[in-house]
């Protein structure tokens, strides 16, 4: 069964050298999920500032700056792996360095068929 791992966190709260260990320890990460056979992808996401949300209310378009919700965290990457149980996918989510500092929300994935395949890109 797959799982996304969400990973919140107030992106402040990170030291530069801090989000660059962060980063370093997620891939090491992402390897060793890997070579379980577990990982499917991961990445870290630009800052907020950055963010733009979409909607669409009576066929018109709104964007606005930012994501979504004003809140003290943000969403800040992700990791999406296969695991056998959701008790599995709180064990891997213990192990993502951003749970240190923010939150990692677990969430099976709803598999929808006649999507296109990923790996074919």
């Amino acid at each position: 069964m797959k799982f996304m791992l969400l990973i919140y966190a107030d992106e402040n709260v990170w030291t530069d050298p801090e989000r660059q260990q962060c980063y370093s320890d997620s891939a090491q990460l992402a390897h060793r999920l890997s070579t379980a056979g577990q990982y499917i992808s991961a990445s870290p996401l630009q800052p907020v500032a950055t963010a733009r949300s979409v909607k669409v209310r009576g066929g018109k378009r709104l964007v606005h700056d930012g994501p979504f919700a004003e809140t003290k965290e943000q969403l800040g990457g992700y990791f999406m792996v296969e695991a056998n149980s959701l008790d599995d996918a709180v064990a891997i989510a213990a192990k993502i360095p951003g749970a240190q500092k923010g939150t990692v929300e677990v969430r099976p994935v709803l598999e929808l068929p006649n999507l296109p395949d990923s790996s074919t890109r």
